[in-house]
């Protein structure tokens, strides 16, 4: 254990090391992860994206990277559950911070993301991104293309976001449709998991409905994801509304019918078979969530993340 300190964002020596600032201070990084924009020595990578100018209805999720970091005060850096290790120990994390973005230049932000995602990309091994609405895992996805080739994409969500698109448009709801067309990621290796409503087409995408999901147990969903994806390289894309609104309020497009935070937790835990070269969490809208609800959510799918990616790095020898 690392020896007492406070602000480990800025104090902390090592890559590697645990944090032990109180969880109601110190800064708020991503569980107390450097901030820093030096890649040297490090394997992995959170950023966060605030933009939200793509939302079809409740604004707010440019806030969500904030509200993810400070919910994750709340891992104190004990082994984490269900990973049994401190996530740290053998994986050197940092917090990028944020991209910063022309509020008034929306036409520059798909290039803006990906070039500097391509950046982080160029030195560390895996990217963990914090939206921010679903828009930006489209240039996300060119980004990791560019590194790793083809992906497929392991989706959760309430809406399939297939919906038409000419190109050009800034819309959360046809990112799937644009990464299909220009070839990012393989439509049928890739899944979509909690769907709740119908769009125009599939996209030859593997859909498990929100009633289908309430009918199987967790590790039966991870099993036939991890058959579906068949060892392809993937890319996993986490918008908080897959969960019910009983669960994660705090988005701007909820649909009740959903599962709970506790199955699709299950779920993730379950993929470690999976080979994961990329995540986000998008859609966390802190302005309509209630007693940090969605961003606690919203913190612990990413932190299971990072728990998978540490179980790999792990098997590695």
């Amino acid at each position: 254990m690392a020896s007492k300190s406070i602000d480990h964002a800025f104090t902390g020596q090592e890559l590697t090391s645990a944090a032990t600032d109180p969880t109601y201070a110190g800064a708020l990084s991503f569980m107390r992860r450097r901030f820093t924009k030096s890649l040297e020595g490090v394997d992995s990578v959170v950023w966060g994206i605030p933009f939200d100018a793509a939302t079809s209805n409740r604004p707010g999720a440019r806030f969500g990277a904030q509200a993810i970091r400070r919910a994750s005060a709340i891992f104190d850096n004990d082994p984490q559950y269900p990973f049994q290790r401190d996530l740290f120990e053998a994986m050197a994390v940092i917090d990028y911070g944020d991209c910063r973005l022309d509020y008034g230049n929306h036409w520059e932000t798909p290039a803006t993301i990906e070039n500097e995602a391509s950046h982080i990309l160029g030195s560390a091994n895996f990217l963990l991104t914090l939206g921010g609405d679903h828009f930006i895992t489209w240039p996300l996805l060119k980004a990791h293309v560019a590194k790793h080739g083809p992906l497929a994409l392991v989706h959760f969500d309430a809406h399939q976001d297939t919906w038409s698109d000419d190109g050009k448009r800034i819309d959360h709801g046809s990112f799937v449709v644009r990464a299909v067309r220009d070839g990012l990621i393989d439509p049928s290796r890739s899944i979509q998991i909690g769907i709740r409503t119908h769009a125009p087409e599939d996209c030859g995408i593997r859909i498990l409905y929100g009633h289908e999901v309430e009918d199987m147990r967790a590790s039966e969903i991870a099993s036939l994801v991890t058959e579906h994806v068949s060892g392809a390289p993937t890319y996993l894309t986490f918008d908080i509304d897959c969960l019910d609104p009983a669960f994660a309020p705090g988005t701007g497009t909820p649909v009740a019918g959903g599962p709970s935070s506790a199955k699709m937790l299950s779920v993730l835990q379950n993929l470690h078979k999976l080979d994961i070269r990329g995540a986000d969490v998008v859609e966390v809208a802190p302005a309509y969530d209630h007693a940090d609800i969605t961003a606690i959510a919203g913190a612990t799918v990413a932190m299971y993340m990072l728990g998978l990616r540490a179980e790999k790095l792990a098997r590695t020898p």
